[in-house]
């Protein structure tokens, strides 16, 4: 053999060589990315979970606010409600009895009243 056929030999040899290397290289490269593309996957998935259990255990404790909120406040007005109604009713009554006790004075001048005739006899008014 000729030195011009060793070297297109060794060149041929060296560029064997280089193609299955290359391939190996590429090779390791698609499983790397392969790999990454699965992380990716897992770290978008369970971003996804977490935000999804983040928004409904927020959305529960929002409900559970209102809810509470809700009857405290019911709690309160009827509370309320029955404060305002005892204070109507001693009102009424205070002027009720107000109402009798002047209708009684004024019963006192005119003669032939039940109160007239309470003074007359020095009884007390009924």
């Amino acid at each position: 053999m000729n030195s011009s056929n060793m070297r297109i030999l060794s060149a041929s040899v060296a560029l064997a060589f280089a193609c299955i290397g290359g391939s190996a290289v590429a090779q390791s490269t698609t499983q790397k990315a392969e790999n990454a593309g699965e992380k990716a996957w897992d770290a978008t998935k369970s971003g996804t979970e977490k935000a999804w259990d983040a928004t409904k255990s927020g959305s529960e404790k929002a409900w559970d606010a209102t809810k509470s909120g809700t009857d405290k406040a019911v709690k309160a007005t009827e509370k309320g409600a029955k404060a305002t109604g005892k204070a109507v009713d001693n009102v009424a009554n205070d002027a009720a009895a107000g109402t009798r006790k002047a209708g009684d004075k004024i019963g006192e001048k005119i003669p032939g009243t039940a109160q007239n005739e309470a003074v007359k006899k020095g009884e007390k008014q009924p």
